[in-house]
């Protein structure tokens, strides 16, 4: 007899898009005659029991607002193999016989271990706007904060050209250069400072001052957080290029807002795949975008293969600013 009722979570760092991958996911389960339960607040709502029925209407009007409805939490006890039995107790309690994690490497983990070791079937969703998930071109969220990012970026232009000033700007990117690379490309920044790239300073300053004698006004940095702080950035950059730098953390704006129409979209059928996986017995996998299709990835390849960045796509960042 198949799977009849599975659960829904989101966990770790929200990104936008993870409520229209619930919506899809609930709506797809209903209609194919499964229970569909939500589980609030991650790992550890599994642990509270914070566990309910989800129906059409409790995801209606969901696919545009940002966050997750069903919250999130961190939960760093679920790393202990006792803590885990427990969890495939309590879910087995609600009759829960199949789970669906939505979130980031931590999260996937998590739902591995509660599939490989505690006998939970679990199948993953990537949410993590980082962009550094092995296994999908894309994860939800990294398009909506892009656009947040290039807006950002392209107002503090303006200011930057209007008191001919360095603007150092400090993007999300803890191991990943993604968002930095990406959003240098797309506002023509002068750089993108990346953890998988080494700065030279000196270089850098002098690329600077080039520009400035080209007869450009306004300069724009790009540096991920996991590279450098903007303000270790700026103390190397000032006494070398001589003249002002202005510092902007974007923080947790870049997690928020409306998603974008295409992290709607993925999300949606990735949402839609992650119960085909669960209905059609493939478990232990996480459903990726490779190449405009949905694809099935083993957790074992997921958390254990480093994704790379595109580096053509850095050297561009450089050609044509």
């Amino acid at each position: 007899m198949g799977i009849k009722r599975i659960g829904i979570l989101t966990s770790g760092g929200d990104s936008p898009g993870m409520n229209a991958a619930l919506r899809a996911a609930t709506r797809y389960g209903i209609k194919m005659d499964l229970e569909v339960y939500g589980i609030s607040r991650g790992f550890a709502g599994i642990l509270d029991e914070e566990i309910a029925p989800l129906t059409f209407k409790d995801v209606a009007g969901t696919m545009e607002r940002g966050g997750t409805i069903l919250r999130t939490a961190r939960c760093p006890e679920f790393k202990v193999a006792q803590v885990r039995d427990e969890a495939a107790q309590k879910l087995k309690k609600h009759g829960i016989e199949a789970l669906i994690v939505i979130g980031g490497d931590g999260s996937l983990s998590a739902g591995a271990l509660l599939n490989d070791d505690h006998g939970v079937p679990c199948v993953g969703i990537p949410g993590s706007i980082d962009n550094d998930i092995y296994g999908t071109d894309m994860s939800i969220g990294v398009d909506t904060c892009l656009n947040t990012v290039m807006d950002a970026i392209q107002k503090l232009k303006d200011t930057a050209s209007s008191h001919e000033r360095a603007f150092i700007v400090e993007v999300m990117g803890r191991e990943c250069g993604y968002i930095a690379m990406m959003s240098g490309i797309i506002t023509g920044a002068e750089a993108a400072i990346i953890p998988e790239v080494p700065v030279d300073y000196d270089k850098l300053a002098e690329r600077l001052l080039e520009e400035r004698k080209r007869g450009k006004i306004n300069t724009i940095i790009v540096v991920a957080e996991g590279a450098a702080s903007a303000y270790t950035v700026a103390r190397h950059l000032e006494h070398r290029i001589g003249y002002e730098t202005r510092i902007t953390i974007l923080g947790h704006v870049q997690r928020g807002g409306s998603p974008s129409a295409f992290d709607r979209v993925i999300a949606t059928r990735m949402g839609i795949h992650a119960v085909k996986s669960i209905m059609e017995g493939q478990y232990g996998v996480m459903v990726g975008l490779q190449a405009q299709g949905i694809a099935r990835v083993p957790f074992s390849d997921v958390l254990t293969k480093k994704k790379k960045l595109n580096m053509e796509l850095y050297d561009i960042s450089f050609l044509l600013s």
